[in-house]
């Protein structure tokens, strides 16, 4: 075999290569998040929650576990401070998420929730979210990432054991660029 049809053969291979990393990581997260707003299946949480007045159910205890994930190209330490608390429904719960990034580069991120059982998700309700914004940090800079949420009392009584996982995405390049289409510049970039 000569050296022109391996040659050929290997770049065809590199581009579809790079053309499915660019897929999983610009491309599927938007999709999903489409996707699951469309069908309200995969556990997605609405925005933000504005809460009215809520009624307490002390009679009951609902246990919420999170779980944090980074997508394959994300190099950032991230974990739950809590990896579970009680809480009654209609009360609202703070916790806190810890992040670090531990490379030589500023970076951002974007964490996208997900509830379990997904007949659940609409009865989890975050007030505040780091989720909502990116979150950038410096070259080994940490944070503790916050978030706020009420478990509606109207949650179904079979319910006693809901999950919030989060995954993180390394969004550092689309915030430059979409900030550089604005015609503007932060010294974080």
């Amino acid at each position: 075999m000569s050296a022109k049809p391996v040659a050929r053969t290997t770049l065809k291979l590199t581009v579809i290569a790079v053309a499915m990393f660019v897929f999983a990581i610009f491309v599927l997260p938007p999709l999903y998040d489409v996707f699951c707003e469309i069908t309200g299946i995969g556990g997605k949480t609405a925005g933000q929650y504005q809460p009215g007045q809520q009624v307490v159910d002390t009679e009951r205890v609902v246990k919420v576990q999170f779980i944090a994930t980074n997508n394959a190209s994300m190099p950032w330490q991230f974990s739950p401070i809590e990896y579970e608390v009680r809480v009654h429904p209609g009360a609202s719960t703070a916790v806190e998420f810890y992040a670090k990034n531990p490379t030589s580069r500023d970076m951002v991120a974007q964490a996208i929730p997900n509830v379990s059982p997904t007949n659940a998700a609409e009865f989890f309700h975050k007030t505040e979210c780091f989720c909502f914004n990116r979150q950038p940090l410096k070259a080994g800079e940490e944070a503790n990432l916050g978030l706020v949420f009420i478990i509606d009392p109207d949650l179904p009584a079979g319910v006693n054991t809901v999950t919030l996982s989060y995954t993180l995405f390394d969004v550092t390049e689309r915030a430059a660029e979409e900030l550089a289409q604005l015609g503007l510049r932060t010294g974080f970039y």
